[in-house]
């Protein structure tokens, strides 16, 4: 997705454009009224097929009079198309770059990061990365916005924009036990894969910070942990 870039005196904001935020309370509920009118035109029949699953409330909605089941329909399909624009929007990424941090802003969830401390930028596949001047990484950010926006908007502010991450070549297979890892970062690599299978995506969030914490890089391929130990050569 092509990002919108918003100058305010000396801040850079790179956000999602102004239709598509616009546009997702349009077409969201407009799609959802849609598919609630298709369900209650196909309630009957469904209701007809002696093998098809939860025929109860098929044959519910079937047995509800016109026209409140098509305005039934629609209206309920509109509201869950609402609320499926509202968690679209809270989960667009808002990058603000200042003379002084950079600032994240996601829904109601808010980090910032010393504009001094950072070193470079770059788009690890759907994730902005903040490093520091010793290669730790400050910040990982999952973003549907493309490279050209933030490379603009980081480069007018004085800040390095890479093309790729320059220590792929270092990152290492995490398996269980492996030699090498600071104190008590097994453990928590160990719970880091079983919520990554199983879990949520803010437990596995919080668990890659406790690792970071400990002077460890992480990134994720497909489930598999890789890392890296922070500090320049």
């Amino acid at each position: 997705m092509t990002g919108e870039l918003s100058n305010k005196q000396t801040e850079t904001v790179v956000r999602p454009p102004g239709w598509f935020r616009k546009g997702t309370w349009l077409v969201c509920p407009a799609l959802g009224a849609a598919l609630g009118w298709l369900l209650k035109a196909l309630a009957g029949w469904v209701a007809s097929l002696p093998w098809a699953p939860m025929q109860g409330p098929f044959k519910l909605v079937d047995s509800i009079p016109e026209p409140q089941a098509t305005l039934g329909a629609l209206a309920v399909g509109g509201l869950a198309g609402l609320v499926f624009a509202f968690f679209v929007q809270q989960d667009n990424l808002s990058v603000t770059i200042t003379a002084d941090d950079v600032r994240f802003n996601r829904g109601d969830k808010a980090k910032s990061v010393k504009r001094a401390s950072v070193d470079a930028a770059f788009l690890d596949r759907k994730q902005l990365v903040l490093l520091g001047h010793d290669g730790e990484e400050l910040a990982r950010e999952a973003t549907d916005l493309d490279a050209g926006q933030f490379d603009g908007a980081f480069t007018a502010h004085g800040l390095r924009w890479l093309p790729e991450d320059p220590y792929t070549g270092d990152y290492r297979l995490w398996v269980a036990d492996i030699p090498g890892l600071p104190a008590g970062a097994n453990a928590l690599f160990k719970a880091r894969d079983r919520v990554l299978h199983k879990g949520s995506a803010d437990d596995a969030a919080a668990l890659r910070e406790e690792l970071v914490s400990l002077g460890l890089v992480v990134r994720d391929e497909k489930k598999r942990q890789y890392w890296r130990l922070a500090g320049k050569d």
